[in-house]
């Protein structure tokens, strides 16, 4: 792992060489971790564009950073981001980049003030760019995730019951990844029926199922620091004619937008390619965010797939595709699911979502 790590941290002093900085303080903790390997609350890392790089930790995460980080310079301290600001200016690295989108005023002014004679520089979101794109290891993790996820799902899928809370149904799902091997749920679940299922980011509450109930659920585990997403959406039957409908377009859509995946493309290419699915049918206004997003240490990374975003995909890059079409006052469909973009065409698409109680194309009614 080590050597891993080791190789991430190449590509960004390659990128500080062809740059105007002479090191880079990396101040997120998940671009610690990527660059590292440790999980800390507290820790920062100075990597110069030539040289060994320092790594800052409180003494809680001492051992950690020795165990898992033996090739890396270590600082034990508590004032992580001044110390490494000082270690820079001894070593004459004067223009030194920082992560300006995570870093608050306060902080900045603690850091300038650290030692003087440094020019600090925004670095912008060149570990992020970085990250997009992952290795065999990552994919692996990412794999796992989403493993565990779909096997929850399958467990949990078939006590889905009328009277059953949305709440009890989020506690189930999320009890059931952990005991198939997640760290822990990768964010908070997200049960929405009924009327509920209108609005995506639905907090599960008390509200119980009933009869005709579309059930819409979006949850994912996290294993190794990487982080699943999935949505499927059941119906406890009877389901109605424009339920049914409503998930098959949904489903034509994601298909859509699978099938515009693939390195090159342009991330509101891809987007568009599920949207004017849905719009042709008459719902574009009840399909509101965007198709999706990359995944990995955060749930949601680097690419953004919507409208006017920039960028284009890559070969191994996971992202999510999950469009949705959402009714006020009765009810919505989302369907999503992870998969890595990769070259060589669809055959070579990496679908890392899978059940077998409920498919994509196929509308369960329990």
């Amino acid at each position: 792992m080590p050597q891993i790590h080791a190789a991430r941290r190449e590509r960004l002093q390659a990128v500080l060489a062809a740059g105007d900085a002479d090191a880079a303080l990396i101040t997120s903790l998940v671009n610690v971790r990527y660059l590292t390997g440790l999980a800390s609350s507290n820790a920062a890392l100075l990597v110069p564009a030539g040289g060994r790089p320092v790594l800052a930790t409180d003494s809680r995460y001492a051992l950690a950073a020795e165990r898992d980080c033996p090739d890396l310079e270590l600082l034990t301290c508590r004032a992580v981001e001044s110390a490494l600001a000082g270690v820079a200016a001894r070593r004459g690295l004067r223009r030194l980049a920082f992560e300006a989108h995570e870093m608050t005023v306060e902080r900045y002014d603690a850091l300038a003030s650290a030692a003087a004679g440094l020019q600090p520089r925004p670095l912008g979101r060149a570990v992020e760019e970085l990250r997009m794109v992952k290795d065999a290891t990552e994919i692996d993790l990412l794999a796992r995730a989403c493993a565990i996820t779909g096997t929850a799902f399958d467990e949990v899928a078939p006590r889905i019951a009328a009277g059953m809370t949305e709440r009890e149904l989020a506690v189930l799902i999320e009890r059931a990844m952990v005991d198939a091997g997640a760290e822990k749920p990768a964010f908070d679940t997200i049960v929405a029926s009924g009327p509920n299922g209108a609005i995506p980011h639905h907090t599960p509450a008390g509200r119980t199922f009933a009869p005709g109930d579309m059930i819409t659920i979006d949850c994912g585990a996290r294993y190794g620091g990487y982080h699943a997403d999935m949505t499927r959406t059941v119906v406890l039957g009877p389901a109605a004619g424009w339920q049914r409908d409503l998930y098959a377009l949904a489903a034509a859509a994601q298909r859509a937008g699978i099938g515009a995946a693939r390195p090159g493309a342009a991330v509101a290419e891809v987007d568009a390619a599920a949207r004017d699915v849905i719009t042709e049918a008459g719902h574009g206004e009840h399909f509101s965010h965007g198709l999706g997003h990359g995944v990995g240490l955060e749930i949601h990374e680097a690419p953004m797939l919507g409208r006017g975003r920039p960028g284009r995909l890559a070969d191994r890059v996971p992202i999510t595709v999950e469009p949705g079409i959402y009714l006020p006052g009765r009810g919505g469909v989302r369907i999503e699911d992870t998969l890595v973009v990769r070259s060589g065409g669809a055959a070579a698409r990496d679908l890392l979502t899978t059940t077998t109680t409920v498919t994509p194309r196929e509308l369960l009614v329990l």
